[in-house]
């Protein structure tokens, strides 16, 4: 999610999460497709939820594979993250699944990303802000 509302240039949306040892990790808005959604509908419903901020899409990132371990089973999860444009809305920690939501620059995202994988992903984002200027 990227809003640029001339205060401080285009910034991005991420939310934070306590771990089970205490520690706030930021990542990108993401959940799971509800029934008759499309991977775009499904980011800005999650988005929305997740922030408080009502977006557009206006470009893929690029998609996420990975595994995780959750009450003994082993998951496999595909997550696809898009650049979305801050339409409305107002930045909201309420979603109780996030502790915190900021809004970041652009150049400050790779060093508070918890996630290696969505720092590369969010690399691509200056390249397509200024290919759908």
């Amino acid at each position: 999610m990227v809003a640029d509302d001339g205060v401080t240039g285009p910034r991005a949306a991420l939310i934070g999460r306590t771990d089970r040892r205490g520690r706030l990790l930021w990542s990108l808005p993401k959940g799971h497709i509800e029934e008759g959604e499309t991977p775009e509908d499904t980011a800005v419903r999650e988005v929305a939820e997740e922030t408080g901020i009502i977006g557009e899409v206006l470009a893929p990132l690029g998609i996420i594979d990975f595994w995780f371990v959750a009450e003994g089973r082993r998951i496999h999860k595909t997550v696809h993250h898009f650049l979305l444009r801050a339409i409305g809305g107002a930045l909201s920690d309420a979603d109780v699944e996030v502790t915190e939501v900021a809004w970041v620059p652009l150049d400050e995202l790779s060093a508070r990303l918890a996630y290696a994988d969505e720092r590369a992903l969010v690399e691509r984002a200056p390249a397509l802000l200024a290919d759908s200027a």
